[in-house]
């Protein structure tokens, strides 16, 4: 298939352009749609209890109160001034004229404690925002916007999940933007450097525009049928940028350094295409079926960077594929045009660095790895000390206002409404047994004050004051609320969660319990349920994929193995930054536990790029060793070879990710900064000091695999040139037996 696409190349080349050109176009008209049928939220596991009690309340009960507006009076004026109350009273009346706005509760229509602070200078409006995520945000937006600022004696600012959902999306949209305008340019400015030629650096870059085009259009048709995340934007430019440029980067240095060993341009296109075709094509299926992992996942947010990820690789690899050989057809020699001075060198076919670092490697493997090794595993033990958690107010800057608003909530009033645990009991119970179970309710450890339709309790003792209106019985269901004497996020708040979901309900009623603490529980329980098919899933198919790729079941486990080395220690070293707080000074963020689900996307990310770069390796060591070459010997052409390859698109897709490090969104910074650290730690400690220890450890046992799997691979398995495997290598390249040649020139 691969030769036959060169052929075509050679001969239709224009016209493939021709299509190419119109399939872009195409692509972007659909694309351009994408924006408009992706949607906000999908962090929650629709079949969670907490989930399940949300709708319930959503349904039954008016929804919970999403929309919190802090009013400062100025100072002098207290809040039930003639002044205050007359302004107070002017708002509340006019937050409940606003459309998809309901349920309005102020400290001037209400004696509720709660929504007065401690000090008497505070007060709280509370509302219930309707709709799903989006209506939300954009319903928020236009109620912030119009009743925020200064009115009058008082200062409204605002708060609660609508408007700290409204900020992050704010955000995170400004962040990307400032993101794209460093990678872009810096990336090409690199791309130029690394070629030494103009033209060639924009064939890569061409690829990743190609790749970014092709994917909105997917997720545009994909938006229109099913959930798809708005954040699923961020990765296809992140990964369509620098997966376009890996591939179009190792074929543009293929045929390069074939026209400089003098061959014509056809017989460059053609090994070209054969050889580093197919390393491109099965870089694509390992990276596809790590991502493809996360489609195992409830969560739409996850299963949205599957979406995109899986396209924009799957279009990244078909254009590199296609285009690029076209291209390189068209340009013939050209493709060096627009050299700059230090062409000549970099159009080198072999990196002397790389080819004597292995062999440095080589001789003395166990003295170089160790201390690399030592390194990693020490980067990789912060996860010990690991915890989990969901985004909070705590992701952004303390700049913004809702973070202002939920630290002076919780700081400054009796009870959070933001921070209770949601209760909805269904079946028949009575206002006693109501009773009973809010009274037990409040003797659980690390459980404050408990409101129902029967009033309030603390410590199993009923409080005075009025029962809440809203939690008056709709049917057969009821609704409770319990306050945490511990933050949300916190061990002791998890436990209390299982506490009450233990008990039994009122009058036997079934019980749901949501809220923060609740969510959660729940998010951490729905992951780590999946977890361990999602890494079986990528172990199994990487295991496969490899082992198609090389005919040999040790190359598989090596490559497994170091890759999760690396993984692992950048993970650690998320933790040692993100959790417990270095280096929070000089990225401007607040510690906070490690996001579950950014920390499973990067997983899943970094194991897929990183066997993608595993495969462009191998590729040249196995060609070599195909060949006829000792292991010595192939492993030190193969690093010799690739080894500038491997950095140079390791530190531009690095790039990408690290402008994210820009953001002021600190899950957004622990995504960019994690990956692009992960690719660098493999490209460099892994490619180019583990991986030839491992093969002068293994030796011949690197190449070995049982005589039945022999069989299957010399069935389907294809070397670089497209022969037979198994045709005149029975033994020397998968059996282990034989005596090892060295080709003359290699």
């Amino acid at each position: 298939m691969l030769a036959r696409i060169a052929d075509l190349a050679l001969r239709r080349a224009r016209a493939l352009l021709l299509l190419t050109v119109l399939a872009v176009a195409a692509m972007g008209a659909v694309g351009a749609g994408a924006f408009g049928t992706l949607k906000n939220g999908g962090f929650e596991d629709p079949s969670a209890p907490s989930s399940q009690a949300r709708e319930v309340i959503e349904e039954r009960f008016g929804g919970e109160q999403n929309l919190v507006l802090l009013v400062t009076t100025e100072p002098g004026t207290a809040l039930d001034s003639p002044a205050a109350r007359t302004a107070g009273r002017e708002l509340t009346a006019g937050l409940r004229e606003e459309p998809r706005l309901s349920r309005v509760v102020s400290h001037w229509d209400t004696s509720a404690p709660g929504l007065t602070s401690r000090d008497g200078n505070k007060a709280l409006v509370l509302a219930h925002v309707e709709g799903d995520p989006d209506a939300v945000e954009e319903h928020a937006r236009k109620v912030v916007d119009a009743w925020t600022g200064e009115r009058g004696p008082l200062t409204v600012r605002a708060g609660g999940s609508a408007a700290l959902g409204n900020d992050i999306g704010t955000q995170v949209s400004t962040d990307l933007l400032v993101a794209e305008s460093i990678a872009v340019p810096v990336t090409l400015v690199l791309l130029v450097i690394a070629f030494g030629s103009v033209v060639a650096a924009l064939l890569p870059l061409a690829i990743g525009l190609i790749a970014i085009a092709g994917t909105f259009a997917e997720l545009y048709l994909l938006g229109s049928v099913t959930d798809v995340s708005v954040f699923a934007i961020n990765l296809t430019t992140a990964l369509g940028l620098g997966l376009g440029i890996d591939y179009g980067l190792l074929l543009v240095s293929r045929f390069r350094e074939r026209l400089t060993e003098g061959d014509e341009i056809p017989e460059a296109l053609r090994t070209t295409v054969t050889t580093a075709g197919r390393t491109i094509a099965f870089s694509a299926a390992t990276v596809m079926a790590a991502l493809a992992a996360l489609l195992l996942f409830p969560q739409f947010f996850l299963r949205s960077f599957a979406y995109a990820g899986i396209g924009v690789v799957a279009v990244a690899a078909l254009a590199a594929l296609l285009v690029i050989p076209a291209l390189l057809v068209v340009l013939g020699h050209r493709v060096n045009s627009g050299r700059l001075p230090w062409a000549r060198a970099v159009r080198r076919a072999d990196a002397p660095f790389w080819g004597r670092l292995a062999a440095t490697v080589m001789r003395r493997p166990a003295l170089t790895a160790l201390p690399v090794l030592a390194v990693l595993l020490l980067a990789a033990s912060p996860l010990l000390g690991a915890s989990f958690g969901i985004p909070d107010e705590r992701v952004l800057p303390e700049k913004a206002e809702s973070r202002q608003v939920a630290t002076e909530t919780r700081r400054d009033f009796p009870g959070n409404a933001a921070d209770a645990l949601q209760i909805v009991a269904t079946g028949p119970a009575g206002e006693r047994e109501v009773a009973r179970y809010a009274a037990a309710l409040s003797r659980l450890d690390g459980a404050g004050l408990v409101q129902s339709a029967a009033g309030g309790y603390r410590d199993g003792r009923a409080v005075d004051g009025p029962a809440p209106a809203d939690h008056a019985p709709r049917g057969d269901a009821h609704r409770l609320t319990v306050l945490p004497k511990a933050d949300p996020s916190s061990p002791a708040a998890q436990d209390l969660v299982r506490e009450v979901r233990g008990l039994d309900g009122p009058g036997g009623a079934e019980t749901l319990v949501g809220g923060r603490a609740a969510e959660l529980v729940d998010s951490k329980r729905s992951i780590g349920d999946r977890l361990p098919a999602a890494v079986a899933l990528v172990v199994v198919t990487t295991f496969a994929l490899l082992f198609l790729f090389t005919g040999s079941v040790v190359q598989p486990l090596r490559a497994l193995v170091l890759n999760t080395v690396s993984l692992t220690a950048s993970v650690g070293a998320m933790v040692w930054i993100f959790q417990e707080g270095h280096l929070s000074s000089l990225l401007g963020f607040t510690p906070t536990p490690m996001d579950t689900s950014m920390t499973v996307l990067m997983f899943c990310i970094v194991f897929g790029l990183s066997m993608d770069y595993e495969v462009f390796v191998t590729s040249r060591i196995k060609e070599l060793h195909d060949a006829g070459a000792d292991s010595a010997t192939a492993v030190t052409g193969g690093l010799s070879r690739t080894g500038r390859i491997v950095t140079m698109a390791a530190g531009l897709l690095a790039v990408s990710f690290f402008a994210f490090g820009t953001s002021q969104v600190s899950f957004l910074q622990m995504f960019g900064v994690g990956s692009g650290l992960a690719i660098l730690i493999d490209a460099v400690a892994v490619r180019g000091v583990l991986v030839p220890a491992a093969m002068r450890l293994l030796g011949r046992a690197a190449w070995y695999a049982p005589r039945p799997l022999r069989a299957l691979h010399a069935a389907v398995g294809l070397d670089e040139s497209g022969r037979d495997v198994g045709a005149g290598d029975p033994e020397g390249a998968h059996g282990g037996g034989g005596r090892e040649r060295t080709p003359a020139g290699v």
